[in-house]
Protein backbone atom coordinates (compact mmCIF):
# COMPACT_ATOMS: atom_id res chain seq x y z
CA UNK A 1 0.00 0.00 0.00
CA UNK A 2 1.67 3.35 -0.65
CA UNK A 3 1.21 5.80 1.45
CA UNK A 4 2.75 9.46 1.45
CA UNK A 5 3.78 11.76 4.61
CA UNK A 6 3.69 15.03 5.44
CA UNK A 7 5.39 16.68 8.79
CA UNK A 8 4.58 20.39 10.06
CA UNK A 9 7.37 21.23 12.79
CA UNK A 10 6.32 24.88 14.01
CA UNK A 11 6.94 26.36 17.26
CA UNK A 12 4.11 25.35 19.57
CA UNK A 13 3.13 21.78 17.77
CA UNK A 14 4.89 19.10 15.75
CA UNK A 15 2.13 17.14 13.11
CA UNK A 16 2.93 14.50 11.14
CA UNK A 17 0.12 13.03 8.39
CA UNK A 18 -0.26 9.97 6.58
CA UNK A 19 -2.62 10.07 3.28
CA UNK A 20 -3.43 7.22 1.06
CA UNK A 21 -2.89 7.87 -3.12
CA UNK A 22 -5.98 9.42 -3.28
CA UNK A 23 -5.47 12.07 -0.38
CA UNK A 24 -7.78 10.51 2.12
CA UNK A 25 -6.11 11.11 5.85
CA UNK A 26 -4.64 7.24 7.18
CA UNK A 27 -3.67 8.47 10.54
CA UNK A 28 -1.76 11.78 12.11
CA UNK A 29 0.04 12.69 15.02
CA UNK A 30 -0.26 15.99 16.91
CA UNK A 31 2.50 16.77 19.68
CA UNK A 32 3.62 19.36 21.69
CA UNK A 33 7.00 20.76 20.13
CA UNK A 34 8.18 21.99 24.07
CA UNK A 35 11.13 23.56 22.10
CA UNK A 36 12.94 20.19 21.48
CA UNK A 37 11.94 19.63 17.39
CA UNK A 38 14.31 16.99 16.97
CA UNK A 39 13.02 15.01 19.92
CA UNK A 40 9.51 15.12 19.23
CA UNK A 41 10.19 15.02 15.55
CA UNK A 42 11.56 11.56 16.03
CA UNK A 43 8.76 10.89 18.74
CA UNK A 44 6.06 11.30 16.03
CA UNK A 45 7.61 8.77 13.70
CA UNK A 46 8.11 6.29 16.43
CA UNK A 47 4.27 6.74 17.11
CA UNK A 48 3.53 6.65 13.47
CA UNK A 49 5.17 3.41 12.62
CA UNK A 50 4.26 1.02 15.74
CA UNK A 51 0.50 1.56 14.17
CA UNK A 52 1.61 1.30 10.55
CA UNK A 53 0.83 -2.23 8.84
CA UNK A 54 3.85 -4.20 7.69
CA UNK A 55 2.50 -3.77 3.88
CA UNK A 56 2.46 0.29 3.93
CA UNK A 57 5.15 1.60 2.30
CA UNK A 58 5.81 5.51 2.26
CA UNK A 59 6.41 6.92 -1.53
CA UNK A 60 7.28 10.64 -0.77
CA UNK A 61 7.55 12.90 1.60
CA UNK A 62 7.09 16.62 2.97
CA UNK A 63 8.08 19.10 5.42
CA UNK A 64 6.59 22.45 6.37
CA UNK A 65 6.91 24.93 9.35
CA UNK A 66 9.12 27.00 11.24
CA UNK A 67 11.21 23.85 11.47
CA UNK A 68 10.82 22.46 7.83
CA UNK A 69 14.44 22.74 6.95
CA UNK A 70 15.61 21.07 10.26
CA UNK A 71 12.56 18.36 9.23
CA UNK A 72 13.78 17.87 5.73
CA UNK A 73 17.13 17.26 6.31
CA UNK A 74 16.58 14.80 8.91
CA UNK A 75 14.03 12.94 7.34
CA UNK A 76 15.11 12.93 3.26
CA UNK A 77 11.98 15.43 2.41
CA UNK A 78 10.71 15.56 -1.22
CA UNK A 79 9.47 18.40 -0.95
CA UNK A 80 9.68 21.61 1.79
CA UNK A 81 7.45 23.63 1.59
CA UNK A 82 6.36 27.33 3.58
CA UNK A 83 3.22 27.16 5.34
CA UNK A 84 1.65 29.37 3.09
CA UNK A 85 1.93 27.34 0.38
CA UNK A 86 0.78 24.07 2.48
CA UNK A 87 -2.11 25.41 4.26
CA UNK A 88 -3.45 26.94 0.78
CA UNK A 89 -3.05 23.59 -0.34
CA UNK A 90 -5.04 21.73 2.02
CA UNK A 91 -8.01 24.16 2.05
CA UNK A 92 -8.39 24.05 -1.42
CA UNK A 93 -8.75 20.17 -1.30
CA UNK A 94 -10.79 20.17 1.74
CA UNK A 95 -13.26 22.92 1.41
CA UNK A 96 -13.28 23.21 -3.08
CA UNK A 97 -13.64 27.18 -4.10
CA UNK A 98 -12.08 28.31 -0.83
CA UNK A 99 -10.98 32.44 -1.46
CA UNK A 100 -10.24 33.05 2.42
CA UNK A 101 -8.20 31.26 4.65
CA UNK A 102 -8.15 32.25 8.21
CA UNK A 103 -5.38 30.47 10.07
CA UNK A 104 -4.23 31.14 13.50
CA UNK A 105 -1.78 29.43 16.02
CA UNK A 106 -0.34 29.44 19.05
CA UNK A 107 2.73 31.79 18.21
CA UNK A 108 1.52 33.48 15.03
CA UNK A 109 -1.44 34.43 12.69
CA UNK A 110 -1.52 34.66 9.03
CA UNK A 111 -4.41 35.15 6.43
CA UNK A 112 -4.50 33.56 2.92
CA UNK A 113 -6.58 34.87 0.05
CA UNK A 114 -7.28 32.62 -3.00
CA UNK A 115 -8.44 33.06 -6.41
CA UNK A 116 -9.49 31.04 -8.71
CA UNK A 117 -7.56 27.93 -7.23
CA UNK A 118 -4.27 30.27 -6.63
CA UNK A 119 -2.67 32.12 -3.36
CA UNK A 120 -3.09 35.80 -4.41
CA UNK A 121 -2.28 37.84 -1.43
CA UNK A 122 -1.28 37.06 1.92
CA UNK A 123 0.02 38.44 4.85
CA UNK A 124 1.41 37.08 8.58
CA UNK A 125 1.85 38.69 12.23
CA UNK A 126 4.32 37.18 14.36
CA UNK A 127 5.18 40.42 16.01
CA UNK A 128 2.16 40.36 19.31
CA UNK A 129 1.01 37.92 21.15
CA UNK A 130 -2.27 39.60 20.98
CA UNK A 131 -3.01 37.99 17.74
CA UNK A 132 -2.16 34.86 18.72
CA UNK A 133 -3.54 31.28 20.31
CA UNK A 134 -1.02 32.17 23.19
CA UNK A 135 -2.90 35.30 23.96
CA UNK A 136 -6.34 33.18 24.99
CA UNK A 137 -4.60 30.44 26.33
CA UNK A 138 -2.37 33.47 29.03
CA UNK A 139 -6.56 34.51 29.52
CA UNK A 140 -7.73 31.30 30.45
CA UNK A 141 -5.17 30.50 32.68
CA UNK A 142 -5.44 34.20 34.93
CA UNK A 143 -9.66 33.24 34.84
CA UNK A 144 -8.91 29.62 35.74
CA UNK A 145 -10.83 28.24 33.04
CA UNK A 146 -9.76 25.27 30.95
CA UNK A 147 -9.13 26.18 27.08
CA UNK A 148 -11.34 23.62 26.26
CA UNK A 149 -13.95 25.37 27.46
CA UNK A 150 -13.06 28.66 27.05
CA UNK A 151 -15.15 29.23 23.22
CA UNK A 152 -18.01 26.94 25.09
CA UNK A 153 -18.42 29.73 27.29
CA UNK A 154 -17.99 32.46 25.26
CA UNK A 155 -20.99 31.41 23.35
CA UNK A 156 -23.14 31.80 26.93
CA UNK A 157 -22.54 35.51 26.74
CA UNK A 158 -25.31 37.86 26.52
CA UNK A 159 -23.35 41.61 26.65
CA UNK A 160 -20.27 40.58 25.02
CA UNK A 161 -17.72 43.49 27.06
CA UNK A 162 -15.60 45.48 24.65
CA UNK A 163 -11.57 44.84 25.25
CA UNK A 164 -8.65 46.65 23.93
CA UNK A 165 -7.32 44.13 21.65
CA UNK A 166 -4.15 46.40 20.44
CA UNK A 167 -1.90 45.14 22.37
CA UNK A 168 -1.23 41.89 24.54
CA UNK A 169 -0.45 43.62 27.95
CA UNK A 170 -3.07 46.50 27.45
CA UNK A 171 -5.83 43.51 26.72
CA UNK A 172 -4.82 42.23 30.17
CA UNK A 173 -4.88 45.14 32.48
CA UNK A 174 -8.21 46.10 30.97
CA UNK A 175 -9.64 42.92 31.23
CA UNK A 176 -8.67 42.57 34.81
CA UNK A 177 -10.15 46.07 35.23
CA UNK A 178 -13.61 44.65 33.95
CA UNK A 179 -13.37 42.17 36.28
CA UNK A 180 -13.37 44.55 38.90
CA UNK A 181 -16.39 46.71 37.20
CA UNK A 182 -18.50 43.39 38.01
CA UNK A 183 -18.60 42.06 34.50
CA UNK A 184 -19.72 38.17 34.45
CA UNK A 185 -16.79 35.64 33.16
CA UNK A 186 -19.07 34.79 29.77
CA UNK A 187 -18.95 38.14 29.22
CA UNK A 188 -15.61 38.92 29.55
CA UNK A 189 -14.53 35.69 28.03
CA UNK A 190 -16.86 36.77 24.59
CA UNK A 191 -14.81 40.14 24.40
CA UNK A 192 -11.45 38.65 24.70
CA UNK A 193 -12.35 36.60 21.76
CA UNK A 194 -13.67 39.55 20.19
CA UNK A 195 -10.92 41.59 20.50
CA UNK A 196 -8.73 38.86 19.66
CA UNK A 197 -10.44 39.09 15.96
CA UNK A 198 -10.54 42.81 15.89
CA UNK A 199 -6.59 42.88 16.45
CA UNK A 200 -6.30 40.22 13.73
CA UNK A 201 -8.69 41.59 11.14
CA UNK A 202 -7.21 45.08 11.78
CA UNK A 203 -3.63 43.76 11.74
CA UNK A 204 -3.44 40.74 9.70
CA UNK A 205 -6.27 41.44 7.46
CA UNK A 206 -6.00 45.17 7.30
CA UNK A 207 -6.56 46.16 3.44
CA UNK A 208 -7.10 42.16 2.13
CA UNK A 209 -10.79 41.20 0.32
CA UNK A 210 -12.13 38.74 2.84
CA UNK A 211 -14.51 36.97 0.27
CA UNK A 212 -16.48 33.43 1.02
CA UNK A 213 -16.01 30.42 1.02
CA UNK A 214 -14.04 31.35 4.24
CA UNK A 215 -12.47 28.54 6.47
CA UNK A 216 -10.61 29.31 9.58
CA UNK A 217 -7.98 26.89 10.91
CA UNK A 218 -4.60 26.29 13.11
CA UNK A 219 -5.10 25.58 17.13
CA UNK A 220 -7.24 28.06 17.52
CA UNK A 221 -10.18 26.91 15.38
CA UNK A 222 -10.96 24.07 17.80
CA UNK A 223 -12.66 27.42 19.76
CA UNK A 224 -15.97 28.00 18.81
CA UNK A 225 -16.02 31.26 20.34
CA UNK A 226 -13.87 32.49 17.87
CA UNK A 227 -15.52 30.85 15.15
CA UNK A 228 -18.76 32.64 16.42
CA UNK A 229 -16.42 36.17 16.44
CA UNK A 230 -15.34 36.18 13.47
CA UNK A 231 -18.40 35.33 12.22
CA UNK A 232 -19.96 38.52 13.93
CA UNK A 233 -17.51 40.37 12.10
CA UNK A 234 -17.27 39.54 8.79
CA UNK A 235 -21.26 38.73 8.79
CA UNK A 236 -20.60 35.34 6.84
CA UNK A 237 -20.23 31.65 7.64
CA UNK A 238 -17.07 30.48 8.57
CA UNK A 239 -16.24 26.54 7.56
CA UNK A 240 -13.91 24.72 10.25
CA UNK A 241 -12.33 22.03 7.97
CA UNK A 242 -12.51 18.56 9.46
CA UNK A 243 -8.56 18.48 9.96
CA UNK A 244 -8.01 22.12 11.17
CA UNK A 245 -5.26 21.41 13.30
CA UNK A 246 -2.86 19.65 10.75
CA UNK A 247 -3.81 21.57 7.82
CA UNK A 248 -0.04 22.39 7.05
CA UNK A 249 0.96 18.86 7.57
CA UNK A 250 -1.76 17.75 5.46
CA UNK A 251 -0.86 20.19 2.19
CA UNK A 252 2.66 18.84 2.49
CA UNK A 253 1.44 15.00 2.40
CA UNK A 254 -0.82 16.01 -0.63
CA UNK A 255 2.02 17.97 -2.03
CA UNK A 256 4.72 15.06 -1.47
CA UNK A 257 2.27 12.68 -3.25
CA UNK A 258 2.66 15.02 -6.49
CA UNK A 259 6.42 14.98 -6.67
CA UNK A 260 6.63 11.52 -6.02
CA UNK A 261 4.20 10.88 -8.97
CA UNK A 262 5.88 13.42 -10.66
CA UNK A 263 9.42 11.82 -10.13
CA UNK A 264 8.56 8.19 -9.81
CA UNK A 265 10.79 8.14 -6.56
CA UNK A 266 11.50 9.43 -3.37
CA UNK A 267 14.16 10.60 -0.73
CA UNK A 268 12.54 9.54 2.12
CA UNK A 269 14.68 8.23 4.81
CA UNK A 270 12.95 6.05 6.95
CA UNK A 271 11.05 5.46 9.94
CA UNK A 272 14.53 4.40 11.49
CA UNK A 273 16.09 8.00 11.32
CA UNK A 274 13.58 8.18 14.74
CA UNK A 275 16.85 5.82 16.27
CA UNK A 276 19.20 8.21 15.22
CA UNK A 277 21.53 10.97 17.44
CA UNK A 278 21.52 14.47 15.60
CA UNK A 279 21.87 17.68 17.24
CA UNK A 280 21.73 21.57 15.51
CA UNK A 281 24.10 23.65 15.85
CA UNK A 282 25.45 27.12 14.62
CA UNK A 283 27.63 29.56 14.04
CA UNK A 284 28.01 33.34 12.60
CA UNK A 285 30.11 33.65 10.22
CA UNK A 286 32.27 37.17 9.56
CA UNK A 287 33.38 36.44 6.01
CA UNK A 288 31.32 39.85 5.41
CA UNK A 289 29.23 42.48 6.74
CA UNK A 290 26.11 40.49 7.09
CA UNK A 291 27.28 38.24 9.60
CA UNK A 292 25.18 35.54 8.45
CA UNK A 293 23.70 32.98 11.39
CA UNK A 294 24.72 29.53 10.04
CA UNK A 295 22.74 26.34 10.77
CA UNK A 296 23.68 22.62 10.26
CA UNK A 297 22.84 19.87 11.65
CA UNK A 298 24.83 16.79 12.60
CA UNK A 299 24.53 13.35 13.14
CA UNK A 300 27.45 11.33 14.47
CA UNK A 301 29.59 13.78 13.90
CA UNK A 302 28.99 14.02 10.57
CA UNK A 303 27.48 17.66 8.96
CA UNK A 304 24.10 16.39 7.14
CA UNK A 305 23.90 20.24 5.78
CA UNK A 306 23.91 24.26 6.81
CA UNK A 307 21.51 26.74 5.84
CA UNK A 308 21.56 30.46 6.66
CA UNK A 309 24.22 31.82 4.07
CA UNK A 310 23.30 34.25 1.83
CA UNK A 311 26.30 33.83 -0.71
CA UNK A 312 26.39 30.21 -0.27
CA UNK A 313 29.44 29.78 0.79
CA UNK A 314 28.68 27.20 3.68
CA UNK A 315 25.46 25.52 2.47
CA UNK A 316 27.15 24.40 -0.74
CA UNK A 317 30.76 23.30 1.07
CA UNK A 318 29.04 20.53 3.00
CA UNK A 319 29.63 16.60 1.50
CA UNK A 320 28.74 13.44 2.72
CA UNK A 321 31.78 12.67 3.95
CA UNK A 322 32.27 16.02 5.50
CA UNK A 323 33.46 15.67 9.49
CA UNK A 324 33.33 18.21 12.51
CA UNK A 325 36.49 18.68 14.23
Amino acid sequence: MKVFIGIDVGSVSTNLVLIDNNNNVLDFVYLRTSGQPIKMLQEGFRELSSRLPKDVQVYGAGTTGSGRQLAGVITGADIIKNEITTHAVAASFLVPGVQTILEIGGQDSKIIILRKGVVYDFAMNTVCAAGTGSFLDQQAYRLNIPIEEFGYMALEASNPVRIAGRCAVFAESDMIHKQQLGYNTPDIVAGLCEALVRNYLNNVGKGKQILSPVVFQGGVAANVGMKSAFEKFLQTEVAVPRYYNIMGAFGAAVLAREEALKNGKTKFKGFSVSEEEYRASGFECDGCANCCEIVEIIRSGTVLARWGDRCGKWSSSVTNSERIS
